[in-house]
């Protein structure tokens, strides 16, 4: 590279956002216990402080995740966990991490050289279908969230309907799912596309006043994987001026245990040319994967791909863009959406989510409710029946 390429790196990669599932890996290796582990020396993750600070890290979507089969379980709770860790490790780490709510809070941090650190839930099971705790969730500082993971929710069909293995519930999204999405937009929440059907990102990218992203997936034609975007939505994501954030997982590089950070350019170059370059974004997914390309084993490789993609005649403004300004544009649009629309929160149908689990006082109130209507509707009825006959 030129000098002044290394210049540049130095500024703009401080922009650099993207999907990193680190908290999952200190649930699985610590049970959230952060007492147990010191990020400045723990080396057995694809993410910690020295890694961060050699990829000149300076924005992360940490994902509060937990597994499909929580679902219907306690989903909310285990999310709760993920949320509370992230909080906490910003905490324990003040020197290096700083919490981050707004598009604002972002452009803070990067002045002040931290990690601006928010949170994304990584599936929409992690609601259990209730507004409630979706808002609850962004109160408690939850900015995007996917729509669904590997498992359909009983509002929204996941990636796996496109493989034949998971059979359709919603035809992509169900018209509760389309409230949610509305709800989103209320909240000044970003809607997450990675993992759905393709006729789920079709029905999103329809309904939702703000733009979308992608938070990990790459493209549908260089590698025909279903948890790829294909062509014809990346066209609807130009459209709509959103982001897909190409991910760095083997599998959805090249369809194969194998890729190298060339094949992962090629994914940048593939959707800059169909979408544009404000379409591009890093998603990366480090801690969420188990094989990574060759020269991007950790998020310390962020700058040689950087260097690629220059190499590739990207512009400095082309690749500033990719690596965070595309996200804030999106951000700050839907920070604007925020507060003007009117929101149907009538909740989920009961038959939708009824199981051994679940209570249903609410519901079980409402029957009561329409019963009483249908007496007084029927004692009216025996009423006017006894007028008209004393009339006669």
């Amino acid at each position: 590279l030129q000098r002044q390429e290394y210049i540049f790196m130095d500024v703009a990669l401080s922009l650099l956002f993207r999907h990193n599932d680190l908290p999952w890996q200190l649930l699985k290796r610590f049970h959230n216990q952060l007492n147990k582990v010191d990020l400045n020396t723990f080396n057995e993750t694809h993410t910690n402080i020295p890694k961060l600070k050699l990829g000149h890290v300076g924005g992360q979507f940490w994902a509060a995740f937990t597994p499909c089969d929580t679902q219907y379980k306690d989903a909310v709770r285990q999310t709760l966990d993920q949320i509370d860790v992230i909080h906490r490790m910003c905490k324990k780490y003040p020197e290096t991490f700083t919490f981050a709510e707004t598009s604002a809070d972002i452009r803070t941090a990067f002045k002040n050289k931290k990690v601006a650190s928010l949170i994304g839930v990584e599936g929409g099971h992690s609601i259990d279908s209730s507004m409630a705790t979706l808002r609850l969730f962004y109160s408690l500082g939850v900015r995007y969230m996917t729509l669904t993971h590997s498992c359909n929710t009983p509002w929204a069909d996941c990636w796996k309907v496109n493989t034949g293995a998971v059979e359709a519930e919603n035809n992509g999204l169900s018209d509760f799912g389309k409230k949610i999405i509305k709800e989103m937009n209320h909240l000044g929440m970003i809607v997450d596309l990675a993992h759905v059907s393709v006729k789920t990102m079709s029905d999103a990218l329809e309904v939702s006043e703000a733009p979308i992203i992608f938070s990990h997936s790459s493209a549908y034609a260089l590698c025909k994987h279903e948890r790829n975007v294909p062509d014809n939505i990346l066209k609807i994501v130009k459209e709509k001026k959103g982001v897909v954030m190409v991910n760095f997982y083997n599998t959805y590089v090249t369809c194969s245990d194998n890729a190298n950070l060339s094949d992962v350019a090629d994914h940048f170059d593939y959707i800059k040319n169909v979408a544009g370059y404000e379409a591009v974004g890093f998603g990366g997914d480090y801690d969420g994967v188990n094989r990574l390309p060759t020269g991007l084993e950790d998020v310390s490789f962020y700058p040689d791909l950087v260097a690629e993609l220059l190499r590739r005649n990207w512009t400095d403004m082309e690749v500033q863009a990719a690596l965070g300004e595309n996200l804030l544009r999106v951000f700050e649009a839907v920070e604007n959406v925020r507060n003007e629309l009117l929101v149907d929160d009538t909740p989920i149908s009961y038959d939708k989510v009824q199981n051994p689990c679940r209570t249903s006082y609410v519901q079980s109130l409402r029957k009561l409710c329409y019963f009483n209507l249908l007496m007084l509707s029927s004692n009216l009825i025996l009423l006017l029946l006894l007028l008209i006959i004393c009339k006669a």
